[in-house]
């Protein structure tokens, strides 16, 4: 996925300025949680702080206007979404089982065609799978354009289905991702001011890195996927704050044809830097098995940064997230910090059917739509089909397509799977608990953050979308049978 060139269009030293100004109590910062630092409060919550400023920063990072929902929902929006619709057409059959099964399928709900279709796909019955996608595409194809978003991911899960049943997948949804990419930071931008969806990820894994490097001076992070590198303008601004304190971001190059893409960021990033008077360097290493990681030279201060599966970010393949943790825990970094959908939980995911995950994936996406179409009023209800395009869309083929529904298919990937060995989770911070529901309470109701087993949930009503835990080696066992670090 390729995204417009950005720039980080703000003022730094007056933010500094303003920053260091503040008195520690007043100001929404990545302070350390530690109970011998004399920034800490274990008692009190930061309730009187100027957060707005702070939470506009990786906002100002982007150099374009807020976008008027009248310029985001053209007249031709809707024609490109019947498009889409007549694109996909299944054939139909003329079989006598056929019609009885139309009959039978008649005033079948859509989640009920749905996951028919599902445990069809996943019981190899192609015959009956096709017959129950051509008949959810006559219904969608009437209802697409209505104002029910459960229609249009259902018409998304519909896609993903003919492509387990045509066996036509990767152009299919080729085509499909590559047809609005004009939108993507457009959507990004809109995901990003009406949701806590990307701050929350950002922030809590930002804290996380403060409180492991609080003392410090060289700081490396490895970064599993930077995009466009917003996430690490903020944190650099509080480790200029610190003084004496250099870092260093090695980007992990997961395809060739993002090379470009990551140097640019890299560019700007040390820009920024400059800017603020924070000593940085930014290198790239091309990750195509776990010895690649061999090739970084690591210092003390070690921090792996891993965001995967987030609704925003590129899809990357089980086999590329399993390569980057294996490498990583080679390196025996200080902190792993991981922030994952949550649909695709570690924990989850590997004893999961295809119909478990289908049932999963329908009501995940659903309560993220739920939880989008509270931050969007009036006109902007428009906008959400830009999200539901660049982001919702991609994502719901993309998984459908690639969970595996045969025993054979199963095994495979399940030798392929991620798993976090050689590490083992840590609990979060008071500060970074406090700071998260905080940042979750300034958006509209239906939002909380849940806090269990060592990680924090960023949750709609009662389903939790996203999650972030922190992860540190597991000890090492010495010639006489006792552990050391």
């Amino acid at each position: 996925m390729e995204y417009q060139e950005l720039h980080y269009d703000i003022e730094p030293k007056n933010y500094v300025d303003e920053l260091l100004q503040c008195s520690l109590e007043s100001t929404f910062s990545f302070l350390i949680d530690h109970p011998n630092s004399p920034n800490t409060n274990q008692e009190e919550t930061p309730i009187d702080v100027d957060i707005e400023r702070l939470l506009q920063l990786e906002t100002e990072l982007m150099e374009f206007d807020f976008i008027n929902p009248d310029a985001i929902m053209d007249t031709e929006m809707s024609q490109e979404i019947q498009e889409d619709v007549e694109e996909f057409s299944p054939e139909e059959g003329s079989s006598p089982v056929k019609e009885i099964q139309d009959e039978l399928m008649e005033d079948s709900s859509l989640a009920d065609l749905l996951l028919t279709a599902a445990e069809a796909v996943e019981s190899e019955n192609w015959s009956l799978a096709s017959t129950v996608v051509t008949r959810l595409h006559n219904l969608l194809s009437n209802r697409v354009n209505g104002d029910k978003p459960f229609n249009r991911l259902a018409l998304f899960f519909t896609q993903g289905l003919h492509c387990k049943t045509s066996f036509s997948g990767p152009d299919f949804v080729q085509d499909s991702v590559n047809k609005h990419s004009n939108n993507t930071m457009s959507a990004f931008q809109m995901l990003q001011e009406l949701s806590p969806y990307v701050k929350f990820a950002h922030f809590t894994a930002n804290q996380a890195i403060l409180e492991a490097t609080q003392h410090d001076e060289e700081v490396h992070i490895i970064d599993f996927d930077i995009m466009e590198g917003i996430q690490w303008p903020p944190l650099m601004v509080d480790l200029a704050a610190r003084k004496n304190v250099s870092l260093r971001i090695t980007a992990i190059v997961c395809d060739e044809r993002s090379s470009g893409v990551i140097e640019q960021t890299g560019r700007r990033l040390k820009e920024f830097a400059d800017s603020i008077d924070l000593p940085f360097v930014f290198d790239q290493i091309e990750m195509v098995k776990e010895d690649d990681f061999e090739r970084i030279a690591v210092g003390p201060a070690l921090v792996a940064n891993c965001m995967i599966h987030l609704l925003h970010m590129p899809h990357k393949g089980s086999s590329q997230v399993k390569t980057f943790l294996n490498g990583i825990s080679k390196l025996r970094p200080k902190i792993l910090v991981l922030v994952e959908e949550e649909l695709f939980n570690f924990s989850k995911m590997a004893s999961m059917s295809f119909v478990d995950f289908f049932c999963e994936a329908l009501h995940h996406y659903t309560a993220l739509s739920d939880s989008l179409m509270s931050g969007f009023c009036g006109g902007y209800k428009l906008a959400l089909r830009i999200i539901e395009k660049e982001f919702l869309g991609k994502r719901i083929l993309d998984s459908v397509r690639q969970f595996p529904c045969g025993g054979k298919e199963r095994n495979v990937w399940r030798d392929g799977y991620p798993m976090l060995k050689g590490f083992r989770p840590i609990p979060m911070s008071s500060y970074s608990i406090s700071q998260a529901k905080f940042l979750v309470s300034l958006f509209s109701g239906g939002y909380w953050v849940q806090h269990e087993h060592c990680r924090l949930a960023l949750c709609w009503k009662s389903r939790p979308l996203t999650s972030a835990s922190i992860w540190v080696p597991t000890p090492r066992e010495t010639a006489s049978g006792s552990t050391s670090r």
